[in-house]
Protein backbone atom coordinates (compact mmCIF):
# COMPACT_ATOMS: atom_id res chain seq x y z
CA UNK A 1 0.00 0.00 0.00
CA UNK A 2 1.38 3.38 -1.00
CA UNK A 3 1.28 6.16 1.76
CA UNK A 4 2.18 10.04 1.43
CA UNK A 5 3.80 11.81 3.86
CA UNK A 6 4.73 16.00 3.11
CA UNK A 7 7.90 17.00 4.54
CA UNK A 8 10.44 19.75 3.30
CA UNK A 9 14.15 19.42 2.39
CA UNK A 10 16.70 22.11 4.09
CA UNK A 11 19.88 22.22 3.44
CA UNK A 12 19.80 18.15 2.44
CA UNK A 13 17.88 17.14 4.98
CA UNK A 14 14.59 16.36 5.31
CA UNK A 15 12.03 17.67 7.87
CA UNK A 16 8.97 15.97 8.16
CA UNK A 17 5.86 18.52 8.66
CA UNK A 18 3.35 15.96 10.02
CA UNK A 19 3.72 12.39 10.90
CA UNK A 20 7.33 10.78 10.49
CA UNK A 21 7.15 7.15 8.68
CA UNK A 22 8.95 4.80 10.82
CA UNK A 23 10.29 1.71 8.77
CA UNK A 24 13.54 0.69 9.18
CA UNK A 25 14.34 0.36 5.13
CA UNK A 26 12.19 1.04 2.38
CA UNK A 27 11.88 1.64 -1.44
CA UNK A 28 10.64 5.19 -1.78
CA UNK A 29 9.89 7.91 -4.67
CA UNK A 30 10.10 11.56 -4.44
CA UNK A 31 8.02 14.01 -6.34
CA UNK A 32 9.70 17.74 -6.01
CA UNK A 33 7.17 20.29 -6.11
CA UNK A 34 8.33 23.61 -7.85
CA UNK A 35 6.89 25.69 -5.16
CA UNK A 36 6.45 25.13 -1.34
CA UNK A 37 3.81 26.96 0.10
CA UNK A 38 4.87 27.74 3.52
CA UNK A 39 3.68 25.25 6.69
CA UNK A 40 -0.03 26.16 8.01
CA UNK A 41 0.68 28.22 11.65
CA UNK A 42 -2.15 27.76 14.04
CA UNK A 43 -3.57 31.17 15.08
CA UNK A 44 -4.63 31.70 18.21
CA UNK A 45 -6.41 35.01 20.04
CA UNK A 46 -4.72 37.66 22.32
CA UNK A 47 -4.11 36.90 25.67
CA UNK A 48 -6.31 40.33 26.03
CA UNK A 49 -9.35 38.97 25.02
CA UNK A 50 -9.01 35.38 26.47
CA UNK A 51 -12.24 34.39 28.25
CA UNK A 52 -14.25 37.41 27.51
CA UNK A 53 -16.49 35.44 25.00
CA UNK A 54 -20.19 34.73 25.78
CA UNK A 55 -22.36 32.15 23.98
CA UNK A 56 -25.83 33.98 23.99
CA UNK A 57 -28.29 31.35 22.79
CA UNK A 58 -28.66 27.42 22.11
CA UNK A 59 -25.68 26.23 19.14
CA UNK A 60 -28.46 24.56 17.34
CA UNK A 61 -31.41 27.38 17.56
CA UNK A 62 -32.08 30.80 16.85
CA UNK A 63 -30.99 33.59 19.55
CA UNK A 64 -34.12 35.44 18.24
CA UNK A 65 -38.12 34.19 19.21
CA UNK A 66 -39.82 33.15 15.80
CA UNK A 67 -42.12 35.19 16.84
CA UNK A 68 -39.71 38.14 15.97
CA UNK A 69 -38.36 36.86 12.50
CA UNK A 70 -40.89 39.05 10.53
CA UNK A 71 -39.10 42.17 11.82
CA UNK A 72 -35.89 40.72 10.86
CA UNK A 73 -36.85 40.94 7.02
Amino acid sequence: MLKSYEALIENGQLKWLADEPKPSSARVIVTILEETAPPLKRRTPPASIAGKGKTLGDLVSSIVEEQDWECLK
